[in-house]
This record gives C-alpha cells, structure tokens and sequence, in this order.
C-alpha cells in the first residue's frame, strides 16, 4: 500500500479537533434556551417539565458535537461527565430549595426572645413563645444519648478491630449491621416495652435517651471500626517490638492517631439521632413548660415542638411560623456539628511536609 493511500484514509483535521473549554456552558445555556422555547411553544407549565427537556438536551447534544468533532471516545467521556452534572443538580436543587423556604419562612419570628423562651400559657394560636424548652429538652436527651452511646459503640469496635476473632466477633458485626437498619420506631417500642410498661417508670427525657442511643450505637461502631482499620500496622508493630503492652499500645499509639475520624463520627452519629421524632413521641411526651430534669415527667423536643405547631397551626398564624422557625433552628443546630466535625477533622489529620 503506497503512502499516498495512507493519507487518504487519515481522518479528517476537524475530527481530530478539541472542543473549547466553554463548549458545556455554551451547550447548557443552548439546551436551557431549547427547553423553554419547546415548553412554551407545548403549552408546559411546570418548571420541572422544561428542566428535564433542558437536561436531556444537554446530554445529547453534548454527546452529538463532541461526536462530531472529537470522536467517539471523548463524546463517550463528555456524556458521563453530563450526565454526572445532570445527576448532581438534581440532587441539589431540591435541598437548595428545602434551605431557602426554611430561612424564608423561619426568619419571620427567629429572634432573641423566641430562642430564649419556652411556650408556658401561649395558645397555640396565639402570636409569641418560644422553644427554649425544646432546646433545652434536645440538648440534654441527645447528651444522655451520646454519653451511653460513645464508650460503647468506640470499645465495640477496638474489639472488633483489635481483638475479635471467631465466632463472637462475627456475630457482634452482624448485630451491628442489623442495628444499622432498624427503623426509630421499633427503637422507641422496645424502650417503650421495656422502661415504660414493664419497669413502670412514665415517660422522660431519659426514656428517649434510651431510644436515641440504640440508633446512634451501630453508626458509631461502624465509623470508628473503620477509622481504627486505617491505622498503619507499623505503628502497632513498633509499639509491641518495644514491650509495650497492647491495651496501652491502643490507648497511646492506635485511638491517638484516629482521634479525628472518630470524633467525626460521633459528630455524624448526633447529626443523625438529633431529628428523630418517633421515639420522642412514644417516649416523651412534650410539655409547653421547662422541665430541666430529664429523668422525670414529660419534656420538650424541637422534632416534637415542630411537629405540634405545625399540626396545630392549619396551615397559617402564628403556630405555622413558630414550626418554620423551630425548624430553621434545627437545621442550623445540625449544620454546625456537621461545621465542628469538619474542623476537628482537619485539626486531627496528620501534617505532610512540604
């Protein structure tokens, strides 16, 4: 075959081509004027409807210029990277929009005064009140939680990690994985079986406790297991080569070094039980007045506090405000554990040398 041949058969310059870097912002705008153009010309009203025509623009034709000029195999890769973006904006704009009704409407009576008061004699349809009950209720149920929770869910998984073997640990792990899915509810009716009906003891900030650290346990368990895995084996190993007993080589050298990532998850793990209704509900109660004591009568909750204001409010006055702004007040309160967890991660994590 002549090398005159062989140049016919290349392909073409243009097919060898790279595409600009603003070629997917110019496809996305492209696809976006597209959706509403056939929206409107279909008669759609819904937003989600043109969004999704925009979406599938995109993708597409994303796929069918860099096809063109590219090739097939970055077409291949572009189409991925789309349909990633595609996914993860679907993924946000629904908790983007969650996030600024809840301050939209949450900031109408979220001062001061109503994070410094509880509900005492105010009617639910009356305007004032405030959740300092429901703070102070979710504060310290969530505290005796954690307190329970922690010692045995960090000691539980040093077993696993640094002593279990056989048929015990096995059996531990899957207890552990079947705890991970329990609904709150079972939780709730099983403290509520056994604390409540059979031991006698009426409803209180502990009974919820109870619940709260049987949900909260596995997620401990299983973040700290995997933080204590990612412990170099060399650092156990030149502990013991030097005589240092094991239980001192994981007090000194192993929780030293995940301290972080434990913490992290004990962070996540309160994150995750601090918005739990059900077994407040069955456990609880819920009280318009303080109750500082948590291990006697009823006690207030903001999951509860939300809940009964909005329940009571039929959809407007001064009850329906009051649920926003507990809500925002919630949402705020789990954003910074997330904040604190984030920081103490980083604090903890080892330094590199430039």
């Amino acid at each position: 075959m002549s090398h005159a041949s062989l140049t016919d058969k290349r392909p073409s310059s243009l097919r060898g081509a790279t595409l600009p870097k603003w070629f997917p912002w110019a496809v996305a705008a492209g696809s976006v004027a597209a959706g509403l153009g056939i929206s409107a010309a279909a008669g759609l009203d819904s937003s989600i409807q043109w969004a999704l025509i925009a979406a599938a623009l995109f993708v597409l034709g994303s796929y069918g210029i860099s096809a063109r000029v590219e090739g097939g195999r970055q077409a291949k890769d572009r189409t991925a990277t789309s349909l990633v973006w595609v996914a993860f904006i679907i993924a946000v704009i629904p908790l983007a929009s969650l996030v600024w009704e809840t301050v939209k409407r949450g900031v109408k009576v979220l001062d001061g005064y109503f994070l410094t008061h509880s509900m005492g004699i105010v009617a639910d349809t009356e305007p004032g009140g405030g959740i300092y009950h429901a703070i102070l209720g979710t504060l310290e149920q969530v505290g005796l939680a954690t307190l329970m929770s922690v010692p045995i869910g960090v000691l539980t998984a040093i077993y696993l990690v640094e002593y279990g073997r056989g048929k015990l640990a096995k059996a531990v792990t899957f207890f552990v994985d079947v705890m991970t899915g329990i609904p709150s509810i079972v939780a709730g009716l099983f403290i509520l079986s056994v604390w409540i009906l059979m031991l006698n003891m009426g409803p209180s900030g502990f009974a919820g406790s109870l619940a709260l650290s049987i949900l909260m346990i596995p997620v401990v368990v299983r973040s700290t297991e995997e933080m204590l895995k990612l412990v170099p084996n060399e650092l156990r190993e030149a502990s013991l080569a030097l005589g240092v007993p094991k239980w001192r080589t994981i007090l000194k050298v192993v929780l030293p070094t995940s301290l972080g990532g434990i913490t992290t998850g004990v962070m996540l793990a309160i994150a995750r039980i601090t918005g739990e209704t059900a077994p407040v509900l069955l456990l609880v109660w819920v009280t318009n007045f303080i109750n500082a004591n948590p291990f006697q009568d009823p006690q207030a909750s903001l999951p509860m506090y939300i809940y009964l204001q909005y329940a009571n409010s039929g959809g407007s006055g001064a009850a329906y405000d009051r649920a926003w702004a507990a809500a925002l007040t919630l949402i705020a309160f789990i954003m910074i554990l997330n904040l604190v967890a984030r920081g103490i991660a980083r604090w903890k994590a080892p330094k590199t040398g430039r």
